[in-house]
């Protein structure tokens, strides 16, 4: 039962391809910090590396057989990718899933205005997040304003390299007495991350002239009226690089690394597994942090509906074959884990959590108290993975999500088990999760994206 730290086990080879992956990883969750960004970039990579869009096979009439390998878009927030296999699809699919939305600000619909020659986007913070966290730090928006003709406009502030950014300002200790009195949850209300963007008057105007200075920026800049706002989708996210952490280079800080640790990890794993037995999926979900809710949620009918179309393309006529499809998949619904942080031990039960440097992590149940809102997997199955983990020399642990009764949290493992197929919870182990910035260990990075490719290859 005594597991190792994976570093103290690592060759020279082993290293550099470690250094290779994580390079790569910190280059994509410093361009993808948001779900349309990353999936934009992931389908560039996924050209790159010879998927073709499902999409255009199906209206082109394309023959779809083993070996090929495409991918599906929806309303370009979520993605699935697949190594179509030598055996019917209806034997059942090898599917790695996560999501690739994490908390952050959004911009309300009618944000913009003026308060003492300031200018102002309100904002609604999106998923759980320790509100006080996210003043003094320097902020990038990102987004799309779509004009009423159709028009769609990129908005991507605060990472250039000449770029201003953005913030929320913070109140000044000398006159936080009654400030610090107030419990963590409501130092800041949510009404408060107000994201402050001007402070200069538009010369020649006399009432709100710095609003007015920020509609002439958005007019000269992107071509868009206030009214424009309406139909906007705006985030707010931390700006700046992910970085190496630690002196010795062992750990990466990055933001949006719930979830997007998997999703990169997953999609590797996909591009490299090649072509095996049975179909190999990548899943990369939206609306994870609010409920999996929405039409690019995992509880919409996207996935089900892609793999009708998929069957569908090779001949496969028959309802059942979906159903049958599914039912026989099974799952690792890659996603973090809480890390072992000894600053806090008393939240965590030592024997059942998960530590940096031991591997990918294996959660066979995550929920609330009595595990409500759980999946909590198979023993059989866990088997099998343990099996497929030790067979190709994978460091993996296993944890729970903290102390039975402290808290807790979900993923979309419960949503695809509905289907009847096998699925677990896995992911990397993340310090300060939900946090501007998230912590990973490279060699969990490195492992996890091991883990997925064996079981693509072999579950």
């Amino acid at each position: 039962m005594e597991k190792k730290n994976a570093w103290t086990g690592y060759k020279s080879k082993d290293l550099k391809e470690l250094e290779k992956l994580n390079s790569e990883y910190k280059e994509f969750i410093t361009t993808a910090k948001t779900e349309r960004r990353c999936v934009s970039e992931l389908t560039r990579l996924a050209e790159d590396a010879g998927y073709r869009n499902l999409s255009e096979v199906i209206l082109n009439k394309e023959e779809i057989r083993p070996g090929d390998k495409l991918y599906a878009v929806h309303m370009k927030k979520t993605m699935a990718l697949f190594n179509i296999g030598t055996e019917p699809l209806s034997a059942g699919m090898n599917i790695l899933g996560a999501h690739i939305d994490s908390p952050r600000l959004d911009i309300k619909q009618v944000p913009l205005y003026e308060e003492k020659e300031f200018a102002y986007l309100d904002t609604h913070y999106y998923g759980g997040i320790k509100k006080y966290q996210w003043v003094a730090l320097p902020m990038a928006l990102y987004g799309v304003i779509v004009k009423k003709d159709g028009t769609v406009v990129d908005v991507a502030v605060g990472d250039g390299e000449d770029d201003p950014v953005l913030g929320i300002t913070d109140l000044l200790i000398h006159l936080s007495q009654d400030q610090m009195k107030k419990g963590a949850s409501v130092v800041v209300e949510g009404e408060d991350l107000n994201l402050m963007i001007g402070s200069r008057p538009l010369q020649g105007e006399e009432k709100d002239a710095v609003k007015a200075q920020m509609l002439k920026f958005f007019r000269d800049e992107y071509g868009v009226d206030e009214e424009d706002f309406l139909s906007a989708e705006l985030e707010v996210v931390p700006a700046g690089r992910a970085r190496d952490f630690g002196l010795d280079r062992s750990m990466v800080i990055g933001y949006g690394q719930d979830d997007r640790v998997c999703a990169f990890t997953s999609f590797k794993a996909l591009l490299e597994a090649g072509t095996s037995g049975r179909t190999g999926v990548c899943l990369l979900t939206d609306k994870e942090e609010i409920g999996s809710v929405g039409a690019t949620g995992a509880q919409s009918f996207f996935f089900e509906n892609t793999v009708a179309e998929i069957l569908y393309a090779m001949g496969d006529k028959e309802n059942i074959s979906v159903r049958r499809a599914l039912s026989r998949s099974r799952m690792l619904s890659s996603d973090v884990s809480a890390a072992f942080d000894p600053v806090y031990p008393s939240v965590m039960e030592p024997k059942n959590s998960a530590y940096f440097g031991y591997g990918v992590c294996f959660n066979k149940f995550t929920g609330r108290g009595g595990k409500s809102g759980s999946n909590d997997a198979n023993a059989e199955y866990i088997a099998h993975v343990r099996n497929i983990m030790d067979k190709n020399h994978v460091r993996f642990q296993t944890a729970e999500l903290g102390k039975v009764d402290q808290g807790g949290g979900g993923t979309i493992a419960y949503i695809s088990a509905k289907y009847g197929m096998e699925v677990i919870d896995s992911g990397v182990a993340v310090l300060s999760m939900h946090a501007p910035w998230e912590i990973c260990s490279k060699s969990d990075i490195y492992e996890a994206e091991k883990a997925y490719k064996a079981f693509l290859k072999e579950a």
